[in-house]
């Protein structure tokens, strides 16, 4: 589960909503400025832990505040887990679960949440399939028994699979014209290879391919207790949500062979140099990057302040040289996104044809940088305060905390691993930066993936090698 794009992303959303302000406000500030605040203790959740005779992990967090009970049921074993030859079936499956069970129809299902003030959500990524359900805490034993229903006993009746199949195909017919999506496939070729990582995306096979008896075997197959964890969330006491926990999913069983580990995914590749031809395009899609490392690797945290400092931010070091200093990009960034088996970092720029080149210049010199410029005190302190900002503020919303507690589980972390996180980032060094660019941000190491047109940006790639033309 890709949890740290996802914080990664709330991170830029909110660092990018304050660009007006940064803009308004040229002249520096006074030096007279007091000194932050003293550190204040942070806020841990009691998180209590229980394993269900049939295997099931449970975590609770009894937690004051709104009268509302977030849960969340995570399966191990998402796209990274299907079939090469129909990528992300599980995406199909997922979409599937809550249009109708043994004894429940769509609309049953629907005027069920309406009752009970509840929200319903499904989706798989690479290493897991997630259901995401709310309710109102007065109505926590509804709540969970509609989510053991949808993840227990699914029909995936035909009338909406068709559905689901027709709106897929549509959806596909929309991506395959997003020069975006066009190239984060392109990336992730180039990042993983033949790790499964790489096909995360529904294709046409796949669709055709999802009718129901091959969804009901593909559920049979992965929704086992003993690799799911159910999170849940909110003012409930742990007593009340371990009695339903074990009421709703106890009878639960594992009637299927162990799933296959997902091997550990490529932490270095070949150099590509890779075009997706789009005639006519005025802009080109940049993807600069290379693959890194799993969540549970130690160079988790340190990489992730490192990559704040390189383009994470708005302050950050792209954003001030390609954005404010040379206008070659409104939103130019950079992600490092850690999963269970590995990772990449990316850099996303995109731009008009005529600096195509010169972007490409500048984002191997700011790379190359990470490791010869040892980031400023302003730099690094302002890097771990926006980490650990963040951080705290997602996770004080009860469902995005559900979903961290999750995504943990799933990338193979320890649940105590949100009560140290800031603190660790805040532990590090300058010297960690500076390790941190020299191990994964050395310009020699990155793939470049471009999508535009090959009449007016060609000559500008060449002095960055031979590029290939994608074809998936």
């Amino acid at each position: 589960m890709k949890t740290n794009k996802t914080f990664k992303l709330l991170a830029l959303a909110v660092g990018l909503s304050l660009a007006g302000f940064a803009q308004a406000s040229t002249a520096p500030l006074p030096k007279d400025l007091p000194a932050y605040g003293p550190e204040k203790p942070l806020p841990t959740p009691q998180i209590q832990q229980r394993t269900l005779p049939n295997g099931l992990t449970v975590w609770v967090v009894p937690r004051e505040g709104l009268p509302k009970v977030d849960v969340e049921l995570a399966v191990l074993g998402g796209s990274a887990a299907d079939d090469a030859a129909t990528p992300a079936m599980s995406e199909m499956m997922a979409r599937l679960l809550d249009e109708g069970t043994a004894t429940r129809s769509s609309l049953q299902i629907a005027e069920t949440l309406r009752s009970i003030g509840g929200d319903y959500r499904t989706g798989a990524a690479a290493d897991a399939v997630v259901i995401r359900a709310s309710a109102l805490a007065s109505h926590a034993p509804e709540l969970l028994a509609l989510v053991a229903d949808t993840a227990l006993h699914p029909s995936f009746p035909a009338k909406e699979v068709a559905l689901a199949q027709a709106n897929a195909m549509q959806e596909l017919k929309v991506q395959e014209s997003s020069p975006a999506w066009q190239a984060q496939r392109a990336f992730d070729h180039a990042a993983f290879g033949a790790h499964p990582y790489a096909r995360d995306s529904l294709s046409e096979a796949t669709v055709k391919a999802s009718d129901p008896a091959a969804l009901r075997a593909l559920h049979e197959a992965r929704f086992q207790p003993d690799r799911s964890l159910l999170v849940i969330v909110g003012r409930i006491g742990a007593d009340q949500a371990f009695r339903l926990a074990s009421q709703q999913f106890g009878g639960w069983k594992s009637d299927s062979d162990a799933l296959a580990k997902t091997p550990p995914a490529p932490r270095e590749a070949s150099i590509e140099r890779l075009i997706v031809p789009r005639e006519g395009a005025v802009q080109t899609n940049i993807r600069y990057g290379r693959p890194a490392i799993p969540a549970s690797n130690p160079d988790f945290i340190p990489l992730t302040v490192a990559d704040t400092i390189l383009g994470g931010s708005f302050t950050s070091r792209i954003v001030q040289d390609i954005r404010e200093e040379k206008g070659y990009s409104y939103s130019p960034r950079s992600l490092f996104d850690a999963q269970r088996a590995g990772g990449s970092t990316l850099a996303r720029v995109d731009v008009r044809n005529d600096v195509t080149g010169a972007t490409l210049k500048e984002l191997a010199k700011l790379y190359d940088g990470m490791a010869t410029r040892a980031p400023s005190e302003e730099e690094l302190t302002g890097a771990k305060r926006f980490v650990g900002g963040i951080y705290l503020l997602r996770n004080q919303i009860q469902g995005a905390l559900t979903a961290t507690l999750a995504g943990y589980w799933v990338d193979g972390l320890p649940p105590d691993f949100l009560s140290g996180y800031v603190a660790d980032a805040n532990k590090v060094t300058a010297e960690q930066v500076q390790a941190m660019g020299r191990k994964y941000f050395a310009s020699k190491d990155q793939s470049i993936v471009v999508v535009g047109d090959p009449k007016a940006i060609d000559a500008q790639l060449k002095p960055f090698g031979a590029f290939k033309v994608y074809k998936p």
